[in-house]
């Protein structure tokens, strides 16, 4: 049984483990548990004549509490939803949302199990098994717990091939609208249809594929067996879901892998000549003589340095008989 459980961050498609597994995986925690037992009272027996009764009795009674309510509470705990048994036959405890079991849950199904398992032999955890549609004990559905299954089945997905005359009409096919209850139901037909009888073959072909071709177009060829019609859509949906896979799960900024290219074959160089013989140069004249500096010369458009003249001698002019300047250096008016 197969069903997808949501949570607030949590979509998980589980398959709720059969009756079955669950009794015996059960059986098997039975079994280590009555061992602790007779080991914890061999253990008792042994300091009895040195020890007080009433202090063996509660020893006793602290001994069975650890080992048939803190055996499951333990184990699941620390392993995330599996004891013993469960981990041998491929079995988890999970909560109802998909997450991992909590302590909390744990418990409420260990102290359950301590009434439902222990006390009533085991009647409540089965008659509540088989009433409850998800397969749960009391002990689940006071927890919000319930037990899957981790080992998936065998995949027969590959004995689904597509037949080579209807692949070209695979290829236009129009599968959004189909359910997937439907394509449930034709895979199922298709891993049986060598088990059926002749007639049950048909009869279940014809009404299985009459379902899927309502949401299927184009519609099929003429004469073609409902088996082959079926294996033509499984396995076109199929490979369209693993190349939409294959775009989702590729890096990005990364290129899709090229196909293989075979080397090219070696194509030789041209064959060395060998070195070429050595061609001097001009003999080397020696150094040239050294002119020395050359004058500046001076730049265009500015006239060429005067040479200097010295002012005349100051020769103070005779005093005159006019009037004397006024105060302050000014002249006086003629």
């Amino acid at each position: 049984m197969s069903e997808v459980v949501t949570g607030d961050a949590v979509v998980v498609e589980v398959r709720v483990a059969q009756l079955p597994s669950r009794a015996l995986a059960l059986a098997i925690d039975m079994v280590v548990q009555v061992t602790l037992l007779i080991g914890a009272l061999v253990a008792v027996q042994a300091f009895a004549i040195v020890s007080d009764p009433a202090l063996l009795a509660a020893v006793m009674i602290i001994f069975v509490v650890l080992v048939l309510v803190g055996y499951p509470v333990i184990f699941e705990t620390a392993t995330r939803g599996r004891s013993l048994g469960k981990l041998a036959l491929g079995l988890r405890v999970v909560g109802d949302d998909g997450g991992p079991e909590r302590f909390r849950q744990a418990l409420f199904r260990g102290l359950a199990g301590m009434l439902e398992i222990w006390t009533f032999t085991g009647a409540p955890a089965l008659i509540s098994s088989l009433v409850s549609q998800r397969g749960k004990r009391l002990g689940d559905v006071f927890a919000g717990t319930i037990v899957i299954a981790e080992r998936a089945p065998r995949d027969n997905g590959h004995l689904i091939v597509m037949p080579p005359p209807l692949a070209a009409w695979a290829a236009t096919l129009e599968l959004s609208q189909l359910p997937q209850e439907a394509a449930t139901a034709a895979r199922q037909y298709l891993l049986r249809w060598h088990d059926l009888a002749p007639a049950v073959r048909h009869e279940m072909g014809v009404r299985i594929a009459t379902q899927v071709a309502a949401y299927v177009s184009p519609a099929a060829p003429a004469g073609v067996p409902p088996h082959a019609y079926l294996s033509a859509v499984l396995a076109e949906r199929r490979r369209r879901e693993e190349a939409r896979l294959a775009r989702v799960t590729q890096p990005w900024g990364r290129q899709a892998p090229q196909p293989y290219a075979a080397p090219q074959p070696y194509a030789p160089s041209q064959p060395y000549a060998g070195p070429q013989p050595y061609a001097p140069s001009q003999p080397y004249a020696g150094p040239q003589p050294h002119a020395g500096p050359q004058p500046y010369p001076p730049p265009q458009g500015f006239p060429a340095p005067q040479p200097f003249t010295p002012p005349p001698p100051f020769t103070p002019e005779p005093p005159s008989e006019g009037p004397q300047s006024t105060p302050g250096g000014f002249a006086p008016p003629q």
